[in-house]
């Protein structure tokens, strides 16, 4: 079990955190949709719009709000914005009109990004350098489980069907965050970064180029996310002859792969040499997953689809920890001690974005254009992935000067 857990000390009341309101926010993805359509009485265009627009709002605000909690101190931010979030889900209980969803979904987004910025920051004030990686993916296999307690929970809910049952969901969702909030209040407080120098750019990450580039390619390549949660469960009903159940199949391989095995893709990058080895790897597998996707819409039977898929979605969750694992060796790598609420708001906002435009772009490319799109979105991850190496280099180079924990490429690959 020592392999599931983070080191002892800060790391596991953070673990604890995550694991707590990650079972509400499962619950909250399952049924939200459903929520807001039946029992508040939206059009399926109007859940859209306000979830885009609040997704459009985290992804301008995630920034400033990391860089709030740089100056403030991580750990009284991360828990002000986890009272936020919670307090935007109180609210969705009480909205019944378009406007006042759009408001409270504005408020929900932007209080999650914030958070999720501020929670980096604190576990890059708390973790020491070599270890962020490990206990990065601690976190996110301990994220995994979460949601999918909390979906059991959201399924009951939804065979239930009722006011109640759906407002049951974003109440534990709330609570959960409240709780998360307590347990972060056992953390060491994290000193503030004082203020910048005059005339050096508070959010300094706007300029920095290097890092920008290097963001939107781990963005592109997080357009994982949207395939297996919306591109290919549409995928099996309109293009193959697989059962409906096999969604439900691929969602909980997915998600058991990243809870007993994060971890141990996570141990094997230890500096930036082994994370853009990982980038590329999951660039290429990424595109073997589009190409065994492709050969399940040639009208196998089912049992034949199915195994297909299954071997698809495999070699999917396969590149999506590598991917998961460089990329925080990255993040944290290049960005300057005392700026990691910054600098991982700003390469945080590549998952929003990737939610934001990732489910139009994947199910317009796959589903509209076939076999073509399939092979056209792995060309598009091979290349992300390629490309990696040389913004990553670039962004070294600008930081020469600066004392590095992990040399850049102390081995070849």
């Amino acid at each position: 079990m020592t392999r599931y857990l983070p080191p002892p000390g800060p790391s596991r009341p953070l673990a604890v955190a995550q694991l707590t309101d990650s079972i509400g926010l499962g619950g909250y993805l399952v049924c939200s949709a459903l929520y807001f359509t039946r029992i508040v009485d939206l059009s399926p265009t109007q859940v859209g719009f306000g979830l885009t627009a609040g997704w459009a709002v985290g992804f301008l605000t995630g920034v400033p709000l990391g860089h709030l909690a740089d100056r403030r101190g991580p750990r009284g931010i991360a828990i002000l914005l986890a009272l936020c979030t919670a307090a935007a889900l109180v609210l969705f209980l009480f909205v019944r009109d378009f406007v006042p969803f759009v408001l409270v979904a504005c408020l929900y987004s932007t209080a999650l990004c914030g958070l999720n910025a501020a929670r980096q920051a604190l576990l890059a004030g708390l973790v020491p350098a070599q270890e962020r990686t490990k206990v990065r993916a601690v976190l996110a296999a301990a994220i995994n489980a979460g949601i999918a307690v909390g979906a059991g929970f959201g399924g009951l809910a939804l065979q239930a069907d009722t006011e109640v049952a759906y407002l049951a969901v974003f109440a534990v969702d709330a609570v959960s965050l409240v709780v998360s909030a307590l347990v972060l209040l056992r953390l060491p407080v994290v000193a503030p970064t004082p203020a910048t120098a005059h005339g050096e750019p508070a959010l300094a990450v706007l300029r920095d180029r290097p890092y920008a580039v290097v963001s939107a390619l781990n963005m592109v390549l997080q357009l994982h996310i949207p395939l297996i949660t919306l591109a290919i469960p549409l995928w099996i009903v309109a293009r193959t002859n697989a059962p409906g159940w096999t969604v439900s199949l691929l969602l909980v391989l997915n998600t058991v792969s990243v809870v007993l095995f994060q971890v141990r893709v996570a141990n094997k990058v230890t500096n930036l040499a082994s994370a853009l080895r990982f980038m590329r790897f999951a660039g290429v597998t990424l595109l073997a997953a589009c190409v065994v996707f492709a050969l399940s819409g040639f009208g196998a039977p089912a049992w034949a689809a199915v195994g297909v898929l299954v071997v698809a979605a495999g070699l999917q969750a396969a590149a999506e920890m590598m991917q998961a694992s460089g990329a925080w060796e990255i993040s944290f790598g290049l960005a300057p001690e005392g700026r990691h609420g910054q600098y991982q708001g700003f390469f945080g906002s590549g998952f929003t974005v990737a939610r934001m435009l990732g489910p139009l772009l994947v199910t317009t490319v796959v589903l509209g254009w076939g076999t073509a799109g399939w092979l056209l979105l792995g060309a598009v991850f091979v290349t992300a992935g390629a490309a990696m190496g040389p913004a990553v280099r670039w962004a070294e180079r600008t930081r020469r000067g600066r004392v590095e924990t992990q040399p850049l490429l102390t081995t070849t690959g």
